[in-house]
């Protein structure tokens, strides 16, 4: 019977056509299901009532999808089709590879269940061929999975089979002007490339890396992520492979292959591990080809609760006092890669609610939230950050986020959305909470507008973590005490940790990072300080005094508890200046 007959029918249909069941028995079946208190599948009914096995319910969801299902028993893959797939790929996907045709690059593969539209969806993306999916047994599958995709393949392997790839040592020797874009493309869908970009992916998403550079330089070409803030380097392919590596991200991102003079962005869409990744792509030019950086959004891990993000009781007390008032400009200010974007989403995940319109203006929209209005800035149409925030003001907004004030007009109307009954979150690049005043004022903003509107701001860094398994307790050294501005006297009674000295490998002791918070409200004092112009040390001093905690303070009290290191707490913040 044809599959396209079955699709779409309802399951009792199915089994019936097929002529696994009687129309009476799925009454029956259908008699039984309405009487259970619980829900329960008319399949599962028919399977209890001995009138079908689950192979044939397999089968009659399978034609119910309209997909074919196969008896995997007995069946022997062949060397091709084994190599289509990489066994990391086919173990995240649950899948096998049962037919591959290189010359087409139609790739059929056996799935356990129908609704595994995403191994499909993902492998068509990875794979860069025309994939087809066949329902099968779950047993059968996993039986050939523990055959054939057993043993993962290495990097090392995968490289080593590249490198004597004559036709991609050619595309190597040519200059970058004088390419082939024929040969691009061949190279840009060259199976053994195809897997060393999957493998490099799946490691770095494995690692939990939050960035992976792929940069050429003139005698080598490097691959490196970054896990925790820091950078670790892969084991470098051969210079050659560049062009083809690089290609193939284009072709994944739908972006120009044959535009090698201009910086590009995309994005890729996957699902690894079960979790939604968006990968966001950067690419651009340098001397010696081009450069990729890809930011890895897990959008499965990102904690939007302002419980999760890291505050201390009370400075979380603090800030929802902030984002709880009715108008006014709340600050988050740190580097780039310190987590003040998740900072701001906890804060709008919480404002979130039927009651409370929220708009964003973002460069770019990292997470997409149900709820939320969220406008992608697009500077090269014309739409600023500036544009984009006029336009709130006319949408009748509740809060409003702005991702970044970089000039005067848009610290302009984030004043006057403020004055004019809106709640405005944003977020600046200063080293502190005070400093961010004296930015604002050298961006042209008046000091008196700063004191009508702004209510709070909050400086925040990431340090990594010890990791608990592998820390080990010691003394410090008084040179490392006099760094953190400390007299032996100052630490009697807390214990010191670093990572053990037999750690080894990603991570090197440190698992995780924290968020560290400085948070500076403004009160009449403050504000007269600010009208009289006082310098970024008098108002830290004045902040502290009314109880702000420094990034500094912040850290020793991590450093006390067992959470974080000297090293990492000196490299994250700074020395106060009294």
């Amino acid at each position: 019977m044809e599959v396209s007959e079955l699709k779409g029918r309802k399951l009792g249909r199915v089994l019936t056509k097929l002529g696994v069941v009687t129309r009476e028995q799925v009454h029956e079946a259908i008699g039984v299901q309405k009487g259970r208190t619980q829900k329960v599948r008319v399949g599962q009914v028919l399977i209890e009532l001995g009138y079908c096995e689950q192979s044939d319910v397999d089968r009659a969801l399978a034609g119910q999808a309209g997909m074919e299902y196969v008896d995997l028993a007995g069946i022997e893959l062949d060397d091709v089709a084994i190599g289509a797939i990489p066994a990391d790929n086919a173990k995240a996907y649950q899948c096998v590879p049962i037919e591959y045709d290189p010359s087409t690059k139609r790739l059929k593969i056996a799935i356990k269940s129908p609704d595994n539209f995403q191994a499909v969806d993902d492998l068509r993306l990875l794979m860069g061929a025309k994939v087809e999916a066949a329902v099968a047994s779950p047993d059968q599958i996993d039986a050939l999975l523990k055959k054939h995709f057993a043993k993962n393949e290495s990097m090392k392997d995968v490289m080593s089979a590249l490198a004597s790839d004559s036709k991609l040592s050619d595309l190597g020797a040519h200059s970058d002007m004088s390419i082939d874009l024929d040969a691009v493309m061949e190279a840009a869908g060259d199976n053994q490339v195809i897997k060393l970009l999957n493998l490099v992916l799946l490691q770095a998403i494995r690692d939990r890396a939050s960035d992976i550079h792929f940069e050429p330089f003139e005698h080598e070409f490097k691959m490196r992520y970054r896990i925790d803030g820091v950078l670790y380097e892969m084991v470098p392919p051969p210079k050659h492979l560049g062009t083809a590596i690089t290609s193939r991200i284009k072709v994944m991102a739908n972006l120009d292959i044959a535009e090698r003079r201009l910086p590009q962005d995309g994005r890729i869409e996957l699902t690894v591990g079960g979790n939604p990744v968006d990968l966001r792509v950067a690419v651009l030019p340098t001397i010696y080809g081009e450069s990729v950086v890809m930011r890895v959004l897990d959008r499965g891990n990102v904690e939007l609760s302002l419980d999760r993000v890291g505050f201390r009781e009370n400075d979380l007390k603090l800030f929802r006092s902030l984002i709880h008032k009715p108008n006014g400009i709340v600050i988050v200010t740190g580097p780039t890669g310190s987590g003040k974007t998740t900072t701001l989403y906890a804060a709008l995940a919480e404002l979130n609610d039927i009651k409370t319109q929220v708009l964003t203006a973002e460069d770019p929209v990292e997470y997409d939230i149900d709820g939320l209005c969220q406008v992608q800035v697009n500077a090269e149409v014309g739409l600023t950050f500036a544009k984009a925030l006029r336009s709130f003001l006319r949408q009748d907004p509740d809060v409003i986020l702005v991702g970044e004030v970089r000039d005067l007009e848009t610290a302009q109307i984030a004043v006057q959305a403020s004055l004019t009954g809106h709640l405005v979150m944003t977020t600046l690049h200063t080293n502190d909470a005070p400093s961010s005043i004296i930015r604002l004022v050298d961006l042209g903003i008046e000091p008196f507008l700063l004191t009508a509107t702004i209510e709070g701001i909050v400086a925040q860094r990431l340090a990594r973590t010890l990791d608990p398994k592998v820390k080990e307790p010691y003394t410090p050294s008084e040179l490392e005490l006099m760094e953190l501005d400390l007299r032996p006297d100052d630490v009697k009674g807390h214990q010191f940790y670093r990572p053990g000295s037999s750690t080894s490998g990603v991570g090197g002791g440190y698992k995780g990072r924290m968020a560290l918070f400085e948070i500076m409200t403004m009160d009449d004092e403050m504000r007269d300080l600010v009208i009289s112009e006082a310098s970024t040390a008098i108002l830290r001093t004045h902040a502290r005094k009314k109880g702000m905690r420094t990034l500094r303070e912040n850290g020793l009290l991590a450093i006390y508890e067992g959470l974080t290191t000297v090293d990492e707490i000196l490299r994250e913040t700074l020395a106060e200046e009294d």
